[in-house]
């Protein structure tokens, strides 16, 4: 039987979602924080006369009705609200495809390329607002060696080891690979004549090729006989690291006390010393929506921060000119290009600031008892769990905490702290992973310190409370909460 390879036209109908831009620049608003926020609010008045802040709006703090009535006259109606579930439900499919659209690496992953654009346009403005750029140690260091007396030789060596430091100030790098290149290549002895003019500089404890030797080089800067200490530090490291203060005691033939003196001489050096010099303080933390408490009626008060409440509307002088316009279509077009793009972002500011609010009132609904009773009765809470609450998908939830901070009585919070999965106790009350974590701590903190609990016995400790969980799990726990084993805490 032949076969015959044509090519027949047909028609097609079939359905298909595609992302316009009002819905990228949706998602994208949803994601950012209060300073992003304000940022990309300041840049589309900048450029869009169509939009503008409401009057007044410029001091508005941050009052949040726990229910808006109809929008201001001249300004636009919000397209997604609590009353167009459909809406959400729709946005929120669109939002499942957008983040599974494939790209070069076949996965783009949760933030858009137009939020990357977007970012890569405010570098910009951020650039005028950013503090000086503070000193690198490579630079710190360098500014030293200059002034050092050595030979010529020895200083490009040396500018060869600063280069190769990582942050903390240690060499990783096998002294044979740093110079590797010049002509002739250093020998061994140049090498080590040039690390030990670089250990002098200044602070004590940079280019130290392990912990061991940064401590030494620490203990060698400081001023008095630390000769009990040195020998610590070199002789029996490992039993400093283990613990075991007796044995080193023995071994040297001294005191326990006298141990126990040197111990906490060398705990006041520093195991990174070029992070010492160069330690950066911690961005400030805007929190983007406010907790507080309501003593008068018994329950938390939830409100939007300034620049998640700030009010955009529709030019009034825009509409005028778009009416004004119909004989002049050019004209005609640019203004109404302009009043669909300013109503695109009042649409995508005020949804954000709704998801936002009504995220954030069913995370403090759900974590009542942590706010009243603190870290060891955060409840087991889930993105799924508001995902089903609201009927859309979890990535709408991840997509609304993202980077967003919570100010509650007990301090600002990730808003992605509140959700964490847990374990149920005897009783049936479920605690999350964080409250059992809290409770790890405070026995460890409660036990006797001349002889600590293990972790088979913290298990037991909390399987008494009603609480049951696996001895491996409290290891990593106490691993993740920096508290070292129990020969390592035990004090003598």
């Amino acid at each position: 039987m032949s076969q015959i390879l044509s090519q027949i036209p047909r028609q097609l109908l079939q359905q298909q979602q595609r992302l316009t831009p009002q819905l990228i620049q949706a998602m994208d608003i949803l994601q950012l924080s209060t300073l992003a926020l304000e940022s990309r609010i300041a840049q589309e008045l900048d450029a869009n006369p169509a939009l503008e802040l409401m009057p007044g709006d410029e001091d508005v703090l941050a009052v949040q009705p726990e229910d808006e009535d109809e929008a201001p006259s001249g300004e636009r109606a919000l397209v997604v609200d609590d009353r167009s579930p459909e809406e959400f439900e729709r946005l929120d499919a669109l939002v499942r495809e957008y983040d599974w659209l494939d790209d070069e690496d076949g996965y783009r992953g949760t933030r858009s390329r137009a939020r990357s654009v977007e970012e890569a346009d405010n570098k910009q403005d951020a650039m005028a607002n950013t503090p000086a750029r503070p000193i690198t140690l490579q630079e710190h260091l360098l500014r030293q060696w200059d002034f050092a007396e050595v030979d010529a030789r020895t200083r490009v060596i040396g500018q060869r080891i600063i280069e190769h430091l990582d942050e903390a100030g240690r060499l990783a790098t096998p002294l044979e690979e740093l110079a590797s290149d010049l002509d002739p290549a250093p020998g061994a002895g140049e090498l080590a004549a040039a690390l030990a003019e670089v250990q002098k500089l200044d602070p004590p404890g940079v280019a130290a090729r392990s912990v061991q030797e940064c401590l030494l080089l620490q203990l060698a800067a400081l001023p008095g006989d630390n000769t009990l200490e040195t020998r610590i530090i070199r002789e029996h490291f490992e039993d400093l690291q283990k613990n075991r203060l007796p044995a080193v005691a023995k071994a040297l033939e001294v005191d326990l006390d006298e141990v126990k003196a040197a111990i906490q001489v060398i705990a006041t050096l520093s195991l990174h010393p070029g992070a010492d010099v160069v330690a950066r303080p911690p961005p400030p933390i805007v929190p983007d929506v406010l907790v507080e408490y309501n003593e008068k009626e018994d329950r938390y008060d939830v409100q939007l921060a300034r620049g998640n409440t700030r009010e955009l509307r529709i030019s009034p002088e825009f509409r005028e000119l778009l009416e004004r316009s119909r004989s002049d279509k050019q004209t005609r077009e640019f203004v109404r290009q302009k009043i669909e793009a300013a109503g695109a972002i009042v649409d995508a500011v005020r949804y954000r600031r709704e998801r936002l609010l009504d995220v954030a009132r069913a995370v403090v609904e759900a974590q009542r008892d942590f706010l009243d009773r603190g870290e060891q009765h955060l409840k087991v809470l889930r993105m799924s769990d508001l995902a089903v609450q609201f009927n859309c998908d979890p990535s709408t939830i991840s997509r609304t905490v993202d980077e967003k901070y919570m100010q509650t009585p007990r301090g600002i919070y990730p808003l992605r702290r509140f959700f964490t999965g847990g374990a149920e106790t005897d009783d049936g009350e479920n605690l999350s992973w964080a409250s059992i974590k809290a409770k790890v701590e405070e026995i460890i903190a409660a036990e006797d310190k001349s002889n600590p609990l293990s972790d088979d016995e913290i298990v037991e400790r909390l399987r008494a409370a009603g609480t049951v969980i696996k001895r491996r799990t409290i290891a990593k726990y106490r691993a993740q909460l920096g508290i070292p084993t129990a020969r390592q805490r035990r004090q003598y």
